[in-house]
C-alpha cells in the first residue's frame, strides 16, 4: 500500500455544523470516515482578545490526493471566517485500513 493516508482536523461551532461537514466530505468521497468529537473547549487568540468556546472536532481520514478536495469542501459549508484545517500525515496506519481508506475516497487520482 503506497497511498499516503492524511488525518485532518478540523473544528466546527457544535454538532449540526460539524454533520453537516462531515456529510459533505464523506458523501462525494473525498474522506472516508469522519469522526464527530463534541465537548471539545477551545482558548485562542482572535482579534486581540482571548476567546473561550465550546466546539465540535472532527477527525477526518483520507489520502493526500484528496486533500485539496477535502479544504474545497471545508471552505463551502464552513460558517467561520477562519477556519481549522490541519493536515497530519500518518506515519503508520494498518494496511487493511490504509486500504480500505484508498478504496472509498477512490485512490490516487
Amino acid at each position: 500500500m503506497d497511498e499516503a493516508i492524511a488525518v485532518i482536523l478540523v473544528t466546527a461551532p457544535d454538532e449540526p455544523v460539524a454533520r453537516a461537514l462531515a456529510r459533505a466530505l464523506v458523501e462525494p468521497g473525498h474522506a472516508a470516515c469522519v469522526n464527530l468529537v463534541p465537548g471539545l473547549a477551545s482558548i485562542y487568540r482572535w482579534k486581540g482578545a482571548v476567546e473561550e468556546a465550546r466546539e465540535v472536532l472532527l477527525v477526518v481520514k483520507t489520502t493526500r490526493a484528496r486533500v485539496e478536495n477535502c479544504r474545497q469542501a471545508v471552505a463551502r459549508v464552513h460558517p467561520y471566517e477562519v477556519w481549522e484545517f490541519v493536515v497530519l500525515d500518518a506515519a503508520q496506519v494498518d494496511p487493511r485500513y490504509a486500504a480500505w481508506i484508498a478504496a472509498e475516497t477512490g485512490g490516487a487520482e
